[in-house]
């Protein structure tokens, strides 16, 4: 782990110094969201999930870190990723991403290659799709939606989408070739100040396919409802 961690801060100091070389005339400028920072309530298996992520860059050029994963209560970290990704603005509303991704957790451990495309699609839908060729050569894929809905100035709804896709059987990590789970989720929030909003919710996962048939040989739930309550920040 360690050494795909040095590999990964590698390389982020790497693509610093050139997103700063692309940017001599142009200001940089960071910035930090956590979107999803929640417990989530699921029938005896509560856990905490975070989603995050921030860049460092212009206009024009930026370089990404991204972070997600789950901790199940009173247990140790089920799953986590990082990602370091360097991205390009080629329309005014999409960005083209590429870089690493590394997996601490779950066992056996991945890193993979990343192409993404991340931006805001017509009728305000904020969206992220992506690619992974892990370095055992299985090819994936994730594609995430989100919409607001401002009920009041301070009051916003936003229900939330993403699914992933898998080109290959990958029996070590539990994923079975296709479409193998679905995420939804709706969310409520109230904007003390944009920075800062706490939030309550529903989310609903379900394991698809043959993802699902290795999640019962395994014994594990295919379909996990759960109540969440959170905060999202940004700065």
């Amino acid at each position: 782990m360690n050494r795909y961690c040095a590999a990964i801060f590698l390389m982020f100091c790497t693509l610093t110094s050139r997103v700063s070389a692309m940017e001599e005339h142009e200001p940089n400028y960071i910035f930090f969201q956590a979107e999803q920072f929640e417990y989530r309530n699921q029938e005896g298996r509560d856990s905490l999930k975070w989603d995050a992520q921030g860049w460092y860059g212009g206009d024009y050029n930026k370089l990404w870190l991204k972070t997600e994963g789950e901790k199940p209560a009173g247990d140790k970290v089920e799953k986590a990723e990082i990602q370091a990704l360097l991205s390009h603005m080629v329309t005014d509303f999409f960005d083209v991403q590429a870089g690493l991704r590394y997996d601490p957790e779950p066992n056996p451990r991945r890193s993979y290659a990343v192409l993404g495309l991340q931006g805001l699609a017509p009728y305000y839908f904020e969206t992220d799709a992506a690619l992974f060729l892990s370095n055992k050569g299985d090819l994936s894929a994730r594609f995430t939606a989100e919409y607001e809905l401002l009920l009041t100035q301070k009051l916003i709804l936003q229900p939330a989408m993403e699914i992933n896709l898998a080109a290959q059987d990958v029996k070590a990590l539990g994923i079975g070739a296709g479409v193998t789970d679905i995420e939804l989720g709706l969310r409520l929030r109230y904007e003390i100040r944009r920075e800062f909003a706490p939030y309550v919710g529903v989310n609903w996962e379900r394991k698809l396919g043959q993802t699902a048939d290795l999640a019962r040989r395994d014994g594990e739930d295919t379909e996990i409802p759960s109540l969440v309550a959170g905060i999202r920040l940004w700065f």
